[in-house]
């Protein structure tokens, strides 16, 4: 059977990562798939474990991890570190999934995972966030397969009136409808947003990329509207696919606790299989 096994990764600016590693049955270094969870998500949330465990099954090895920016560790289920949450930006989630990818048989899951056979695999934020890791050299070379779920278009995702509001305050205080809880967004964030758009340009980074992609998306995506993955797909260099999934929400029908996969995430989750094993072996 699977077994999962708890890691820590200590970055260079101080900040250190938590995350867990699903094993397959058997030793040696197995084809492995980085998870890259979403804003408001974090590695247990409702489908994260179930999907990590499916892919060890299958003979993945299976990393997922915190971002420093989700403001929680292990077993927590609110944020407890508000002030984490308060300054994650764009471009820290992608310094940090960088340094996850390079880690990757060495400090993580050493004995294994493979890092020639690597692929990533991001729901919403995190789907953004692993397509400009797949943009960039090394990982644009090196990856072998990328798959999203529910992806973000852009990151620039708030009007005019709210970000006046943003830069009058400091910060952007939302509620997270699932605990209850204020949480605060600093304004360092929408600097980073302003001041590396081009960098951040999730439709520039489609058409540089060169790894295969997978992108599924719900019909019915209450928070990220199917029409950018529409546009992801077609800014995208090949290859590419685009899997639109009927009455599929943001989360394909899941939420946390996790009540087990409705019909609109098994398809996804038979997509996303069939694609991996193709492009990992």
């Amino acid at each position: 059977m699977p077994d999962t096994r708890e890691f820590t990764l200590e970055l260079t600016s101080g900040r250190t990562l938590h995350g867990f590693v699903d094993r397959p049955d058997g030793s040696g270094p197995r084809p492995t798939v980085v998870i890259c969870h979403g804003f408001k998500g974090f590695m247990e949330w409702g489908f994260f474990p179930y999907l990590a465990d499916l892919l060890a099954a299958r003979g993945f090895t299976a990393v997922r991890f915190n971002f420093s920016g989700s403001g929680m560790r292990p077993g927590e289920d609110l944020v407890s570190d508000l002030g984490a949450f308060r300054s994650a930006t764009f471009s820290r989630d992608l310094e940090e999934l960088a340094a996850v990818l390079a880690a990757i048989g060495e400090r993580i899951a050493p004995g294994d995972a493979d890092p020639e056979r690597l692929a990533l695999l991001g729901h919403s934020r995190g789907g953004g966030t692993a397509l400009l890791a797949a943009a960039r050299e090394p990982w644009r070379d090196r990856l072998r397969a990328l798959v999203t779920w529910s992806a973000v278009g852009t990151f620039d995702r708030m009007g005019a009136d709210d970000k006046t509001a943003w830069r009058r305050d400091g910060e952007l205080v939302i509620t997270n409808a699932r605990t209850g809880q204020e949480l605060p967004i600093g304004l360092e964030v929408l600097e980073d947003l302003e001041a590396r758009r081009a960098e951040l340009d999730l439709e520039a980074a489609a058409a540089r990329r060169t790894t295969p992609w997978l992108l599924v998306h719900g019909e019915e995506d209450e928070t990220v509207p199917v029409a950018e993955a529409r546009r992801l797909a077609a800014a995208a260099a090949p290859p590419r696919e685009l899997l639109t999934v009927p009455a599929g929400t943001h989360t394909f029908g899941a939420q946390h606790p996790f009540l087990g996969p409705t019909p609109q995430l098994i398809q996804t989750l038979n997509a996303t299989q069939t694609f991996l094993r193709r492009h990992l072996g």
